[in-house]
């Protein structure tokens, strides 16, 4: 399959390229070159700008996996510039564009939050993340018809991943684990290289999918991280810092099961901590997480 990125070289996007190329794509990258420029040197690069995606007008390919679409005008261009340039074009939303954040049990269709009135489609904000992407998934479901697929995720654990680095990281120096979310709060996660995966999946599929792990509790959670490493250090339920912000429970109960039906596989909580505690025991850091 010839594969285009957009993004690519950061947190899941790698996994994204790495997972391709393990399954043989020819695979290109387009973004703008300056995060991580020396990765993947023997795949080709277009480089170029969100904003004006016109060094693309030149190429072809089976699929897009659009990995850096925040802006609904700078997905707006790729649309227009791929169009008739990609057989499938698959886009990385999020759970967020749920308007209901209570309800347990939501599948895909579940009521979307709406576009604010006058908001600029052009400027990125926290509070126009969610309908951002509500948005995005639209315009390309118009664009592209059923050759689009859109993967809603919300927490994406493991290397090169900021999510539970914390939990990681004090695992793998014999810390505490910390969790301001009570031993009952309700969440979900998925592995990035499950993810990735199922992102490549994609490109023969169509429409959204709900793309987490099964509804866990943070003290079933919490058990099953701290099983893999030998006497660990007791848990912390009252940090000072909470790292994790989970308010909304029924964006952490959500239906994923037209992406199991479809091909999504899940590797165990336990194994998920093992590899993620085995890659910063062998000298790696997760990234900070997004402010």
């Amino acid at each position: 399959m010839r594969l285009l990125v957009l993004g690519g070289t950061r947190n899941l996007g790698r996994h994204v390229v790495e997972a391709a190329l393990r399954s043989g794509h020819e695979v290109t990258l387009f973004n703008r070159g300056t995060t991580n420029p020396g990765l993947f040197p023997d795949v080709r690069r277009v480089i170029g700008d969100r904003a004006d995606p016109s060094a693309l007008a030149a190429g072809e390919w089976d699929c897009v996996i659009d990995m850096s679409g925040l802006l609904v005008s700078d997905v707006r261009l790729s649309a227009e510039v791929l169009r008739d340039r990609a057989g499938h074009y698959v886009f990385m939303s999020t759970i967020g564009v749920y308007a209901d954040k209570a309800t347990p049990g939501q599948d895909e269709s579940g009521k979307l939050l709406p576009w604010p009135v006058d908001a600029p489609d052009n400027e990125f904000t926290m509070d126009l993340y969610g309908p951002a992407k509500v948005r995005c998934e639209s315009l390309l479901a118009a664009t592209f018809g059923s050759r689009t697929a859109a993967v809603r995720s919300g927490f994406v654990v493991g290397p090169y991943n900021p999510d539970f680095g914390n939990w990681g990281t004090a695992l793998a120096s014999g810390g505490r684990m910390e969790s301001a979310a009570g031993p009952s709060q309700p969440v979900q996660y998925v592995d990035a290289r499950d993810l990735a995966d199922f992102l490549l999946r994609c490109s023969e599929l169509s429409g959204p999918f709900n793309v987490v792990g099964p509804t866990r509790t943070m003290g079933e959670l919490a058990a099953a991280w701290r099983s893999v490493v030998p006497d660990p250090a007791p848990m912390d339920w009252a940090p000072a810092v909470d790292r994790f912000h989970l308010n909304d429970e029924g964006l952490f109960r959500l239906d994923n099961s037209r992406a199991l039906a479809a091909g999504l596989r899940l590797r165990t909580d336990e194994e998920i901590a093992r590899d993620y505690v085995a890659w910063i025991q062998a000298g790696n850091m997760p990234p900070d997480p997004p402010h």
